[in-house]
């Protein structure tokens, strides 16, 4: 099993099932987290190298649009490949830090149920469907991972987010 070495996030494909509800719930609180900060503050880089809460929300947010299209088109065809999905390039392309608080807010709630909607409607044999995951190198990747490194996602993204809310 994998397991990220900034987080400690352990990648247990077995546990793709309750992905969805895992995203549901750790989307709701990151959500949160950029709610309590409110304004200007949410939407602050900490340093010219850390994202600002906003920025992680809507990473997050299109990485659960991305996968969702990812599992969907892998779903219609054998095997298919993916580009990376540029993420540093979407802070400044989709101007993260100027869009609006609450709509990022509503967006990610709304992104990670279009998502949990696809995960929940798998059959079984649809979980061992392959895809080529391009980032950081080429791997043949199941659906079973895709939910479990969206889960991932979520999860460390979260974590980005609260220890900038810690007192130094």
């Amino acid at each position: 099993m994998d397991t990220c070495d900034d987080c400690g996030f352990t990648y247990n494909e077995d546990e793709a099932g309750a992905a969805a509800s895992a995203i549901r719930i750790g989307t709701g609180e990151l959500k949160d987290l950029v709610h309590a900060l409110d304004g200007p503050t949410a939407r602050t880089r900490p340093d010219a190298d850390t994202w600002s809460p906003q920025e992680y929300a809507c990473h997050v947010r299109d990485v659960l649009l991305v996968q969702r299209e990812r599992v969907l088109q892998a779903l219609r065809e054998e095997t298919p490949s993916f580009p990376p999905m540029g993420r540093d390039e979407r802070v400044e392309h989709d101007g993260y830090a100027s869009q609006n608080t609450r709509h990022v807010e509503r967006q990610l709630l709304d992104a990670a149920l279009m998502f949990t909607n696809v995960l929940d409607r798998l059959e079984p044999a649809q979980w061992e469907r392959t895809l080529m995951y391009n980032y950081p190198r080429p791997w043949s990747r199941s659906l079973r991972w895709v939910a479990v490194h969206t889960l991932h996602e979520v999860r460390h993204h979260t974590a980005d987010v609260r220890r900038q809310l810690e007192p130094s």
